[in-house]
């Protein structure tokens, strides 16, 4: 990859005239929706796993908000439409030796999603997450306007109220976002640990002493942990040494292969869509002959996302287990963040209750002392985003969502928050509490979910869009 040797483009880039027609074409397509009308975005992607029990409203089409607008070497900017994949976005930045601060690990994953829905991923423990590094965004409200949100202007509240809202206040149509420096290479180090305790020790201190610029970790069981530390650097001197897992291997097992690894940057961005981390095991992906046969072009995230639909939909796989006679399973699809003082217990928790293998940890902290209400973190706070995802076995008469319900419970109990691009199952009062922003007041009266309330009552006044709760509980 020849860094810097992609043409400087900028805010008078030809293709901000064509967003402001895109944005007028919206503006009326949402007009020719009836009153009273529920309004849902329409895409062609997705990455939540949430069902859905209602027919799905009206879909506003947004496809076409699907431009890299401008990015700008000298500001470390770009400007950048709401349904830009980060797949595009990173092939747009990397010629100019740029990257988004934080990539999220899919492919399919796009900037507005990022930052509505949250993301993450090994930066993070230094970035934050995406949203904090967005400078302004047009956002097209659920009263039909298009307001432009600054962390200082008129649309402050909405600015800091969009991330975790999940399009029930407002799509973003563009997103200003800075960009950082990356070199062509990343060097990744492998630690092996047999102690959750050492583990999460040596995790804290990573982050506290920057000890590299990437920092994440995989569990394979109790007595089996890696933390991977990985820098930027240059071409190393051995091209053998150079890991390649675009199509045959597979990075996760090469974890427990190799102490020292490298890869292209581009190729560190992607390492976990090519299995899907390592769920594309149970589409039986990692064989061999399948691989080969597959090529690069199938082994992908969205592709093993569309298998995993189709089968929600008809349940095949659910129908043979029960025509065997084998039990029930929950699917358990799950990322939360903890307070890292409190990620020991947690892994133990899971170790203990519910057997899901390998698991992804990632550490997180605010880059900065801002407040975002409707997923607050402790700035002060290191926490540990674990991520554990498959299929778990129920006991006969257990219910499903039993398992999902413990976690919550568990989370909660450690103070920290739930990701909700999943199924979720808190009660309204507790939903309100942990993703409405606003706490109880002097008085003890309870104020939970004032700040939600409040934007959706200025940017939604007629209830156009779905409601937080309606739509990541009761998934309508």
């Amino acid at each position: 990859m020849a860094f810097g040797a992609a043409a400087p483009t900028g805010p008078g880039h030809a293709g901000h005239a064509g967003y402001a027609e895109r944005v007028a074409t919206l503006r009326a397509r949402l007009a020719e929706i009836p009153a009273g009308t529920p309004v849902r975005l329409a895409k062609r992607t997705s990455n939540l796993f949430r069902p859905r029990t209602r027919r799905a409203p009206a879909g506003l089409d947004v496809s076409d908000f699907d431009h890299v607008l401008s990015v700008d070497p000298q500001t470390r900017t770009a400007d950048v439409e709401g349904m830009v994949t980060y797949e595009r976005l990173v092939d747009a930045t990397l010629p100019h030796g740029l990257m988004p601060l934080v990539v999220p690990q899919l492919k399919t994953i796009t900037l507005g999603g990022a930052v509505t829905g949250l993301g993450i991923e090994s930066s993070s423990f230094r970035a934050g997450m995406p949203h904090e590094s967005v400078l302004e965004m047009d956002i097209l409200t659920g009263a039909g306007d298009v307001v432009t949100a600054t962390p200082d202007g008129e649309h402050r509240d909405l600015f800091h109220g969009f991330p975790n809202s999940y399009g029930t206040l407002g799509y973003a149509l563009r997103l200003r976002i800075e960009l950082a420096p990356v070199r062509p290479y990343v060097r990744l180090e492998h630690v092996h640990f047999s102690d959750r305790r050492r583990f999460v020790e040596r995790l804290r201190s990573a982050c506290r002493d920057r000890e590299a610029d990437f920092v994440d970790g995989t569990v394979f069981g109790p007595h089996e942990m890696y933390l991977t530390l990985a820098s930027f650097t240059g071409e190393p001197d051995d091209a053998d040494a150079i890991g390649d897992y675009t199509w045959l291997d597979i990075y996760y097992r090469s974890i427990r292969e190799k102490s020292v690894d490298h890869l292209p940057i581009r190729d560190y961005l992607w390492r976990w869509d090519t299995d899907w981390f390592w769920c594309s095991r149970a589409l039986g992906a990692q064989n061999r002959l399948v691989r080969l046969l597959a090529g690069p072009r199938l082994l992908r995230s969205d592709v093993y996302w569309k298998v995993v639909a189709a089968e929600r939909r008809y349940g095949i796989l659910a129908r043979v287990r029960r025509l065997f006679g084998r039990p029930e399973r929950e699917a358990v699809m799950q990322d939360i963040e903890v307070p890292a003082r409190h990620a020991e217990a947690f892994l133990a928790f899971l170790h203990r209750e519910i057997p899901l293998s390998p698991i992804w940890v990632c550490p997180l902290q605010n880059r900065d002392r801002r407040r975002w209400p409707l997923y607050d973190l402790d700035p002060d706070e290191l926490y540990v985003n674990v991520g554990f995802w498959g299929t778990v076995p129920l006991a006969p008469g257990e219910a499903q969502g039993s398992h999902n319900r413990r976690v919550e419970s568990v989370v909660t109990e450690l103070g920290g928050r739930k990701s909700l691009y999943s199924e979720s199952f808190y009660d309204r009062d507790t939903f309100w509490r942990l993703y409405g922003g606003g706490t109880d007041d002097d008085e003890g009266d309870d104020d939970a979910g004032s700040t939600y309330h409040a934007l959706k009552r200025r940017y939604d006044p007629n209830g156009r869009l779905l409601d937080l709760y309606a739509k990541c509980v009761q998934a309508r």
